[in-house]
């Protein structure tokens, strides 16, 4: 490949990178802005099966057509989707009762959790300087959530808990390797939200286990309502946003050093900042700046320190975030 061909390829990549930061970021400021008024299962029901049929649609037939719908791993792909499942549940549940910087600043410990679990489950090598950056990564969760502290609330572990589930999802995608289209594992993630919204919205749609004493509670168990047409153009765009988002990082590690384009991926803090300071006035004290500071760091370092190891970066996304 020439120089020029190497630097079309790196621009592309960081590109695809931002465009999916971008997404994830507004999926996430979206599904806040309407949590007020809508069960988490209802509004992932309806994100689903607009971000299936961009997969179905678009994505499945630019990688081949739909013979990739076939899998030799159902089982994993089901475990994968099951993963994302609690991990968004966690996240959003949170997300409703603590700002969105923190909330998105303490889930993006789950890249420093992929490279501990690498070692755990897929037997690989960590140096000592990779396991300082999780350390120092894992310390600045600590200081944004500050336990024992007076703003320590219980509602702050949950993003923590989304980060562990994805990072259980992404390493299982790295155990099954390259034997599955990114749209195939899109569509497997999106049943699996599809099937479970659609089952919890049965069992518990009706609002019979909301209650108004407690948000994240109240978020999970609220009734379904039928959304008012003002409101779907925010729907729509929290599909579209999902479905874009999950194909564009599959694209962007795609033929590009993934020490390139995984900091990229980190645009979505400061979004998650700007949202939180334009829409909801929310804007993070001293702690918090430090603790995303030292969160931002390690992860950046790992991603660079992989590369020039010559590895796949364990933070690969291939299917979407949440």
């Amino acid at each position: 490949m020439s120089a020029s061909q190497t630097g079309q390829s790196a621009a592309r990549g960081i590109t695809f990178a931002i465009i999916a930061s971008i997404c994830f970021s507004m999926n996430d400021m979206l599904i806040k802005l309407l949590s007020d008024n809508y069960a988490l299962h209802e509004l992932v029901f309806i994100r689903s099966a607009i971000g299936l049929t961009l997969t179905m649609v678009i994505f499945m037939p630019l990688e081949g057509g739909f013979i990739n719908m076939r899998s030799k791993r159902p089982g994993l792909h089901i475990f994968r989707g099951l993963c994302v499942v609690v991990a968004n549940s966690t996240y959003f549940a949170g997300l409703v009762a603590i700002p969105l910087a923190t909330a998105s600043a303490i889930f993006f410990v789950a890249p420093l959790l992929i490279t501990g679990l690498s070692v755990i489950v897929l037997r690989e090598k960590v140096g000592l300087r990779r396991w300082a950056a999780v350390l120092i990564g894992l310390a600045g969760v600590l200081v944004v959530v500050r336990p024992g502290g007076t703003e320590f609330s219980l509602v702050l572990l949950l993003p923590a808990i989304a980060a562990l589930a994805y990072a259980i999802m992404q390493t299982t995608t790295r155990f099954m390797g390259f034997s599955e289209k990114a749209s195939t594992m899109a569509m497997y993630i999106q049943l699996t939200f599809l099937t479970v919204s659609l089952l919890v919205g049965l069992a518990v749609g009706d609002g019979k286990f909301a209650t108004q004493d407690n948000a994240s509670l109240e978020f999970l168990f609220r009734a379904w309502i039928w959304p008012p047409m003002a409101d779907w153009p925010y729907l729509g765009a929290i599909g579209m946003m999902t479905g874009i988002g999950g194909y564009a990082i599959s694209l962007a590690y795609r033929g590009t050093p993934a020490g390139l384009v995984a900091p990229f991926e980190y645009v979505a803090l400061p979004l998650a900042v700007l949202w939180g300071v334009l829409i909801w006035a929310e804007w993070p004290d001293t702690m918090t700046w430090i603790g995303i500071a030292l969160i931002m760091g390690a992860g950046i370092f790992i991603a660079l320190r992989e590369a020039s190891l010559g590895r796949r970066p364990s933070a690969k996304r291939v299917s979407g975030r949440r």
